[in-house]
């Protein structure tokens, strides 16, 4: 009898194993369509210029659009995940997402176009929803692997807005994209949340409660505050120099054109084969000993990327570091922040308006930088930065 209760329960368990596979694999897709649609007009912008009759630099605006609309749908929908049946929510933002683009395809001038971008970023926030239920269904053992399938999944949708976006727009023009963009929206995002498991949910206080309580979660965790500081201190670094690095590309220095240049965005899939690894480092030897390998080697890249002012190799060897060194570090500290309280959804909103909140103000930073001091000054950003994030996390127990 024992040995048959042994059995049955393993062959219990083997269904739902594959299950949880098949879940995880839909999620990951999931999240590299939903995440594409934050930079999917970054790539069209000559082309939505041309239509328009304006020049590049004029809609190049939208992109900040794109960000603000992103960070205040963290801000509002994210914490929600706590509280409410995310199978609806999940639905319900992937269909607004969809019907935004779809406005967006048909937009006949740069206010409308705005408009639904905006809309569409903010309810792209899909992925932020997942992470936390993702986490908390892995085994303990996997959990940092699991979390991390989703984050490839996550800059490998970043990288297809990117390159496949600019490719498709000149094939098919910027219009179609942004129809197969709604078309992709909608069906993955359904189909997640009809996959997702029924969740009983009741509600105890006001619906917006996980916003406001946010400071006060991260005040009594030492370890969410830490993952917070320390990831705005790596995404600002990155975004200090990936954001700039067009302008070092297509400048005096190389020559290169803006389509040329934007290939560089293929260094990004560094971030999807590295994310599987980062997990399973973390998994096995903690998120400490990761973040602290992946800061050494972003510093590494950091004289890397000066170098890269006048030498292209440095550039290639040092876009592959900062990508690894990212997505490494974006690993353990998500990880610790979805499993360090009460709440992984509203500690999740805290962590990733952090990042985003680095990473915007070391890009604005880093443009300035450009301006009056050249490349030298953006790498002099990226490594204030890292040392800024690592430091002051590394004063206070």
């Amino acid at each position: 009898m024992p040995t048959a209760t042994v059995a049955a329960r393993r062959s219990a368990r083997v269904p739902t194993r594959r299950a949880d596979s098949l879940l995880l694999v839909l999620i990951a897709l999931c999240t590299a369509v939903t995440a594409a649609n934050i930079y999917l007009a970054a790539p069209l912008f000559p082309l939505i210029a041309h239509d328009f009759g304006s020049t590049p630099s004029a809609v190049a605006w939208i992109a900040s659009v794109a960000q603000f609309g992103y960070a205040a749908g963290l801000l509002v929908f994210a914490p929600l995940g706590d509280s409410v049946n995310r199978r609806r929510l999940v639905g319900v933002l992937s269909l607004v997402a969809a019907v935004a683009l779809g406005a967006g395809a048909t937009a006949s001038g740069t206010t409308a176009l705005a408009a639904a971008v905006l809309v569409a970023s903010a309810a792209t926030v899909v992925p932020q929803l997942l992470v936390p239920l993702v986490a908390q269904r892995a085994p303990a053992d996997r959990r940092a692997r699991h979390v991390a399938a989703v984050i490839a999944g996550l800059f490998t949708g970043i990288v297809a807005a990117r390159v496949l976006g600019g490719l498709a727009g000149q094939a098919f023009g910027w219009r179609w994209v942004f129809v197969g963009a709604a078309a992709l929206t909608a069906l993955l995002g359904l189909a997640t949340a009809y996959a997702l498991p029924v969740e009983e949910r009741r509600r105890s206080g006001p619906l917006f409660s996980g916003l406001t309580a946010l400071p006060s979660v991260v005040r009594h965790s030492p370890d969410l505050w830490r993952a917070c500081v320390r990831q705005a201190g790596m995404f600002g670094a990155w975004s200090a120099l990936w954001t700039s690095l067009a302008l070092l590309l297509t400048g005096s220095a190389y020559g290169l054109s803006t389509a040329t240049a934007g290939l560089f965005g293929l260094f990004g899939l560094a971030a999807t084969v590295v994310a599987p690894l980062a997990g399973g480092f973390v998994d096995r030897f903690g998120a400490a000993k990761v973040v602290r390998s992946a800061f050494a080697l972003a510093a590494l890249s950091v004289p890397l990327f000066w170098l890269g002012g006048h030498v292209m190799w440095a550039l290639f060897v040092a876009a592959i570091a900062v990508h690894a060194a990212l997505v490494a570090s974006h690993v353990a500290n998500q990880t610790l922040a979805l499993t360090t309280t009460s709440t992984p959804a509203t500690a999740n909103t805290a962590y990733v308006v952090s990042g985003f909140a680095g990473g915007a103000l070391a890009s604005a930073l880093a443009g300035s930088a450009f301006t009056h001091f050249g490349w030298g000054g953006v790498c002099a950003v990226a490594g204030a930065w890292l040392v800024l994030g690592w430091v002051t996390t590394s004063v206070r127990r």
